[in-house]
């Protein structure tokens, strides 16, 4: 195992999910307080998806032909661009035009986030040894992406809670300014200290090789897109206007509790190897049914208004959890039916599917809680949940690590 470039390449995807976190907080709060509707507020996070669906794209088919060195520092480097750009905002611009801005910021972040998360889990493939054997091999694979996935995912809940922080603390535009300092930092330190070139293929690239993937990767690929949709139709607006609106909870309460939750699902998604005895396809087969059942419980606890606090806080816990198996499950799997040559292009396919779920949860998120609030939002899920139940029993189970 190369720890020394491993320790770079997660640092550096650490710093960027802390900034990542704390900016979708910063934009969701300070926007709200501007009087701002559910549907305007999930209009200023849809570029910021849809730029990442086309960026795991292509950045894959780049990171194949210039290294993921590259890519990896391109992206920090554009989310202090971005960083910067939102602090010019200007509360006496019209709405219109302050939510066309908000919009094209958010989509230079959202290349930013998905060309270093690409990045960065291809990079493990290439970093971590293949073993003795396919089974050894799978389980190395399954232990060290869970720990990169599941430690971002930490610290993106540490970034929730400080988006509501430095917020209250410091105010919108400053806090933008500190992030971005504190990120300029460590792509210095970055670039200074990774020499390792990564992920460049042996062979020249054909833009046409973006869509001739194998049946494997495009099953697990639209799994993920209806998994990721899932969660983001009830988690980037419906949850923290809900909160804020419904149970009149502070800034703070509100990145708090999306902080916890999403630190409980980062510390779940890490632990996974360690009481799963496969990260294969029968597990993700298993442990999205039980989703399934979760969110389709907690759908109709919450439309029948059945203790809706207690309720919603216990179980999107429980959601958290089973969610979080899932996902790290996923994460080993794409990067257990690839090979290292194709790994850049493979894994920006598989996230771009991962983007478009996020992009068509995040706009059905403003649009159900407005129609039919919280439960609408939770049905809209579960609906998802069982679409990719559908498509993680297609996939093939010989050969699991």
């Amino acid at each position: 195992m190369d720890i020394r470039n491993y320790t770079i390449v997660t640092a550096s995807y650490w710093g960027f999910t802390l900034t990542d976190g704390a900016l979708r907080m910063l934009v969701l709060l300070h926007f709200h307080a501007l009087g701002y509707s559910p549907v305007q507020l999930a209009f200023l996070f849809l570029l910021y998806e849809f730029c990442g669906l086309v960026t795991n794209l292509l950045g894959g088919w780049i990171g194949s032909r210039v290294g993921l060195k590259v890519t990896l520092f391109a992206g920090l480097g554009t989310q202090i661009v971005a960083l910067v750009a939102l602090s010019l905002v200007q509360q006496h611009w019209v709405v219109l035009f302050s939510v066309g801005y908000v919009m094209a910021a958010q989509a230079l972040s959202g290349v930013a986030k998905d060309l270093t998360k690409m990045s960065a889990k291809s990079a493990v493939k290439l970093l971590v040894p293949e073993g003795d054997g396919e089974a050894t091999a799978g389980r190395a694979l399954f232990k060290w992406v869970a720990i990169l996935t599941g430690s971002k995912n930490v610290l993106k809940g540490v970034g929730f809670l400080a988006g509501g922080v430095l917020l209250g603390w410091l105010g919108f535009v400053m806090a933008l300014w500190v992030m971005a300092g504190g990120l300029l930092l460590l792509l210095v330190g970055g670039m200074v200290s990774l020499r390792q070139d990564l992920g460049r293929s042996k062979e020249k690239v054909k833009f046409t090789q973006l869509f001739s993937k194998s049946r494997e990767i495009n099953l697990l690929s639209l799994a993920r897109f209806f998994l990721f949709g899932s969660r983001d139709i009830w988690f980037v607006v419906g949850l923290p206007v809900f909160l804020k609106e419904r149970l009149g909870w502070s800034f703070a309460a509100v990145g708090g509790f999306m902080a916890a939750w999403v630190i409980g699902y980062g510390l779940v998604q890490a632990a996974a190897p360690g009481f799963l005895k496969r990260g294969g396809a029968r597990a993700a087969l298993g442990w999205v049914g039980m989703l399934a059942l979760v969110t389709g419980a907690l759908a109709l606890a919450v439309q029948l208004d059945f203790q809706v606090v207690v309720m919603v806080l216990a179980g999107l816990a429980v959601f958290g959890v089973v969610f979080a198996v899932n996902s790290a499950v996923h994460s080993h799997l794409i990067l257990f039916y690839t090979d290292s040559d194709k790994v850049a292009l493979n894994v920006g396919f598989y996230y771009m599917a991962n983007a478009g779920g996020r992009l068509v949860g995040t706009l059905l998120s403003g649009l159900l809680y407005l129609w039919a609030g919280l439960s609408g939002c939770l049905w809209a899920s579960a609906g998802f949940v069982c679409a990719a139940v559908v498509l993680t029993a297609r996939l093939p189970r010989e050969g699991e690590g």
